[in-house]
């Protein structure tokens, strides 16, 4: 029914006010999708520490510095130096590391070198927290250091699963229940489960509450991206899709600038989901899709529809709901078993899976590829949005500029894509990522902002293949497959959002090996994508056959007006790329 629904697109246009609306309201809650994968990054911070020792401290040694409290010292301390020796009101000396402290025997006088004896103490759960930066995170609230410190690195893993469990969930329902209720419920969910997070009690429930927020978070992604192709016309689609990557990355900037403001974990937390509570005022009153309508024959509807969208883009009412589906079926009904009987032969009658993406070495070489791509898109998406707080400098300013350097990435990629080619703007992205990469390693670490700006290039390049990818996946698999294809990409896509914070942990043996590690894989890859066949202006494969060949025997190109539109219509489902 797809190709007759498109009609009411011609008649009453790809992208005017009606559509317009819809899409900016359903972007604009797509933002808070962007606001809750990265929020974990000031949710999780750790500030300098040092064990606490009982009584008041009076005196400070650290190296040649002294102080008399700890607030003075605390700015200058690295956490990998040496301890820090305090002098109580008692007069007893201590040595404070990170995880422990020792007790002096009876030194004779205050010296930040000493020979003598020792008691070394654990401890215990008393720390002293650095609050200059961050007044509170769930860290310093709930001691997540030294035995426990795998706590706070796990809480960003176990949102990403929470991403894995809710596109697969979500994704699924949304085709027996309808996409607005799914657009509903998830982002109430996302609404009420936000704020929840700010007021549990400890880290078992804010953990548990966070994988059922990025559950509803990813819901809400991988639908709105269904909802919003089948609400604009072919015309339209490539950048409608794409600009949804670019909510995406205004929620970072969001992050990124709530973080600054607010340095209370929980209030930070509340008014990072209370953001985009607005929506949740109209989302009742937004109609479910044509396409969903006409596909479970509730023909009533689409004619409520259609003259609703013909009243707001100010046309007169012209189309019924049974011209939607005139070529489908005749009186006598004929004509639908006739296009079925035609239609069985094309079709092979074996189930299809996952085992046919690798039906011959050149399949096989090509699943692999892209399965690459997509794994490294997301893992250097995240790296380097997750990771840019590590580089020094501001933090706050380097997740904001990770976020704003998105946005004219998605606009290069969808001229370049068009204009030169898939393969010849995806494969330069991922050489051009893992080269900025590489060129960070031999920065030395005095010049932040060398680091910084390399680090933005790389991120930069990296959203422009992973914006990208998603078509270029569906133009090099046939019909019968295709959403295989795209659906096993995705998965491997979310593989490298797991993956990507034990990679950013990575930081502690060494500040660059994170950019390095997706360097050195950014840019096998990116050789690996000039063996792709290209598929700019190559009608879409429809047969195994037809999309082996690709690439392989210099036929004529054969860009029909047509296949454009069959091009978009793949991207029904482009509700994998970011969730």
């Amino acid at each position: 029914a797809k190709m007759t629904v498109e009609r009411m697109f011609d008649e009453y246009g790809h992208f005017k006010r009606f559509q317009a609306c819809l899409y900016f309201a359903a972007v604009f809650q797509a933002t808070s999708c962007g606001i809750h994968y990265l929020a974990s990054v000031f949710l999780v911070e750790t500030p300098n520490f040092v064990c606490s020792v009982p009584g008041n401290i009076t005196d400070v040694l650290y190296g040649n510095i002294t102080g008399s409290s700890l607030e003075s010292v605390f700015p200058i301390i690295k956490p990998a130096g040496g301890p820090l020796v305090v002098r109580t009101s008692e007069g007893e000396q201590w040595e404070l590391s990170r995880c422990r402290s020792a007790l002096r025997i009876n030194p004779q006088d205050f010296t930040y070198d000493y020979y003598g004896n020792k008691t070394m103490k654990d401890c215990s759960g008393n720390f002293v927290y650095d609050h200059t930066e961050v007044h509170s995170s769930i860290v310093t609230d709930w001691d997540l250091v030294c035995e426990k410190e795998w706590l706070a690195k796990l809480c960003q893993p176990t949102f990403m699963l929470g991403v894995l469990v809710g596109a697969l969930l979500f994704g699924d329902i949304a085709d027996r229940i309808g996409r607005v209720k799914i657009l509903m419920i998830t982002s109430v969910c996302q609404f009420a489960l936000g704020v929840a997070v700010a007021f549990s009690l400890n880290y078992y429930f804010f953990v548990v509450l966070r994988f059922l927020l990025a559950m509803a978070s990813s819901g809400y992604l991988v639908v709105v991206f269904v909802y919003v192709t089948e609400f604009t016309g072919s015309k339209v689609r490539t950048w409608t899709s794409m600009h949804i990557h670019a909510a995406f990355a205004v929620g970072i900037m969001v992050v990124a600038l709530t973080g600054y403001l607010v340095r209370v974990w929980w209030i930070y937390q509340i008014i990072l989901s209370i953001c985009t509570s607005p929506f949740l005022l109209f989302c009742w009153k937004f109609p479910e899709t044509p396409f969903y309508l006409m596909a479970k024959g509730r023909y009533q509807e689409v004619q409520a529809l259609l003259d609703t969208i013909a009243r707001f883009n100010g046309l007169e009412c012209r189309l019924k709901a049974e011209d939607l589906l005139e070529p489908m079926k005749s009186e006598n009904g004929k004509t639908l078993l006739e296009k079925e009987e035609e239609e069985r032969p094309a079709q092979p009658e074996k189930k299809l899976s996952i085992l046919d993406l690798f039906c011959s070495w050149r399949m096989a070489g090509r699943t692999c590829t892209v399965w690459a791509i997509w794994f490294i898109g997301s893992l250097g998406y995240y790296v380097f949005s997750l990771g840019s707080v590590n580089l020094g400098g501001n933090q706050y300013v380097n997740l904001f500029l990770a976020g704003a350097v998105e946005l004219p990435s998605y606009l290069v990629g969808c001229f370049a894509m068009d204009r030169i080619g898939r393969k010849k703007t995806c494969a330069p992205a991922l050489l051009l990522a893992g080269a900025a990469c590489m060129i960070i390693i031999v920065v030395p670490t005095e010049i932040d902002s060398l680091a910084i700006a390399l680090s933005m290039i790389g991120k930069f390049a990296v959203a422009i293949a992973f914006g990208l990818i998603y078509l270029y996946t569906c133009e090099l698999y046939p019909t019968v497959i295709r959403t295989l294809a795209v659906g096993s990409g995705s998965m491997m896509c979310r593989v490298g959002s797991i993956v990507a914070p034990f990679c950013v942990y990575l930081v502690e043996v060494w500040v660059y090996l994170p950019q390095l590690i997706v360097g050195i894989l950014a840019f096998a890859i990116g050789v690996l994508t000039l063996l792709l066949p290209e598929t700019l202006g190559e009608p879409l494969p429809t047969t195994l056959e037809e999309a082996e060949s690709l690439g392989s025997n210099p036929r004529k190109k054969n860009s029909s007006p047509g296949n454009k539109d069959a091009g978009d219509g793949m991207e029904l489902n482009q509700h994998e790329a970011k969730a």
